[in-house]
């Protein structure tokens, strides 16, 4: 999501622009970023560790 069309309620400004704290508040969070794993990437681990315990047995005796 952008913050390129939004205007403020409080100032009647861009929120890009951040004119005043509620839209320095708005831009920040529109362009937040999680840090840390995602639940994605989580899957995508838990599906290669499967596929590793997988191979495993079958090319161990």
């Amino acid at each position: 999501m952008s913050c390129e069309h939004l205007i403020c309620a409080n100032c009647n400004g861009p929120v890009v622009e951040g004119r005043c704290a509620a839209c320095r508040e708005a831009k920040a969070r529109v362009h937040h970023h999680p840090s840390g794993l995602t639940p994605q990437v989580l899957i995508a681990i838990a599906l290669i560790a499967v596929l590793c315990l997988l191979l495993a047995a079958h090319v161990l005796p």
